[in-house]
This record gives C-alpha cells, structure tokens and sequence, in this order.
C-alpha cells in the first residue's frame, strides 16, 4: 500500500466482514523478509479454518465418556496422538526459529487431516454405535479430547478469539495463558505411521462411493481391502465408517476391490 498511490486500505471494513481472526491468520501467512501481498483470498481461508474449529470442537465434546475408562487404547488413536506429538514438536522449533509462517502452515495441516479424517473414522466408535466395547468407545473420546486441548493451543497465536472461546467450552481460564503443549504430554504415544495408512484408506474408501457416484451413507455389502497389514487394526473403524457389512483383508498395494453395494431403495 502507498498513501501517495492511493491505495491504502483501512481495516474497519475487512474486520466487519471476514472477522479479526481470518485477519490476523492473513498476516501471520506473510513469512519475516517478504513483502505481504494483501489477498482477502487468505482471509476467506482463515475464516474458513475458525469456523471449522469451532465446529469440530463442538462435535468432539459432544461424546460421553464411558465410565472406568482412563486409557488410549486403540492403535489408530494412538496414532494420531503420536502423529500430534511430532507436530509439537514441529511447529515449537519453528517458533524459535521465528518462522511463525512454518508453524501456521503445518499446524493447519494436521487440524484439516485430523477434522476431515480422523474425526470421520472414529465418530460411529465415539458415539458406541454398532459391536464396540466401552473401553474402544472411550479411546476415541480420550483421543479426541486430548488433541483437542493441544490443537487449540497450538493455533491460538493465530486465529485467537475462535479457540479462546472453544477453550472455555471445557476448560478454566484463558487459552493464552495456559502452556504451550509440550511433546512430555503425549510421551506414551510413538508410533505415528498408521495414522497416515488411516487417512488414505478412508479416504480410497470415499473415492470408491464417488466414482459410482453414491452417497458417503451408501452402504457396502462385501469388499476385498488390499494394503500394508496394518490394516487389519483398522478394519472395524473402517467398516463402520463405510458402512461396509462384510470386508475381507489381504497384503499388497492399497486398493478396495470387489465391491458389492447394497441394491437402491
């Protein structure tokens, strides 16, 4: 912007219609050493991302807890802790790095793969629906919660009005005082790799639907599902997300086979 072009522009507007946070998320995308091009394209992106806070914080907190449960269990929660956990540590080193753009970005990332993934495949587990023990009902709530408090922390410097107000949803006080997340809080939780294979069958799972052009609610009646053998742990989260009656398991590259969907109502 130059006064002598005239073509400054004030914030009074911008803030009425994308809001201060999808604001402050367009000024933190501008990395230190660069000229920051104005792009209310970012803004829509930032609002984007606090509504979509908002939203999944809003349904992870609606599950209940089943009573006695205390632990993570289940491989693919644990997972995705252990995949948080590496980005802990990520986006802290780019903090001290002073690339907040680094920490932003990758932050972003895992929110939207953890949102359109993860919270899609353990949902029908969180809400106890179909042949799931307590204590598997419980792992998905444990794990949703506790990356919940951690995400909000991590994107509280850039988008904080939405996550001071899921914070206090659940929580005492102000998300920007309390500590920033450290990886000691996920210390049980090492193995990230399934986390990924979770996301591509899930999602190889959508594509199928699509391309015969089918509702996500379609319902499956039998299916061959080809990949890594680390499948077989997700093959109940799978199937209820599916909505897939009968699916078989067997190694080689990823690939859902053999398809035989339910006959139109």
């Amino acid at each position: 912007m130059s006064k002598s072009k005239g073509n400054v522009v004030v914030p009074n507007e911008l803030l009425e219609t994308h809001g201060s946070d999808a604001v402050r998320y367009w000024a933190a995308s501008a990395r230190l050493g660069t000229d920051a091009a104005f792009d209310e394209g970012q803004m829509k992106i930032g609002r984007r991302l606090a509504i979509k806070v908002l939203n999944a914080a809003r349904f992870a907190l609606t599950f209940e807890l089943p009573k006695g449960v205390s632990d993570v269990s289940e491989p693919v929660d644990r997972a995705m802790l252990a995949a948080l956990r590496n980005q802990i540590a990520v986006a802290t080193k780019a903090f001290e790095d002073y690339d907040h753009t680094k920490a932003l970005e990758t932050t972003e990332t895992f929110f939207w793969t953890f949102a359109d993934d993860y919270v899609e495949l353990v949902k029908e587990r969180a809400y106890g629906q179909g042949d799931f023990t307590p204590e598997q009902v419980g792992s998905a709530v444990l794990a949703l919660r506790q990356a919940l408090g951690i995400m909000v922390r991590l994107l509280a410097p850039f988008i904080p009005y939405a996550t001071e107000e899921v914070w206090s949803w659940w929580q005492q006080g102000s998300v920007h005082r309390s500590s920033w997340p450290t990886e000691d809080e996920l210390s049980d939780f090492l193995e990230a790799d399934l986390y990924t294979l979770a996301s591509e069958a899930l999602i190889l799972v959508r594509k199928t639907k699509s391309d015969a052009k089918l509702s996500m609610k379609a319902e499956i009646l039998s299916a061959e599902l080809s990949g890594p053998k680390e499948l077989s742990k997700l093959r109940s989260d799978l199937m209820a997300v599916g909505k897939i009656a009968e699916l078989k398991l067997s190694e080689g590259g990823l690939a859902l086979t053999k398809v035989e969907f339910a006959p139109a109502e």
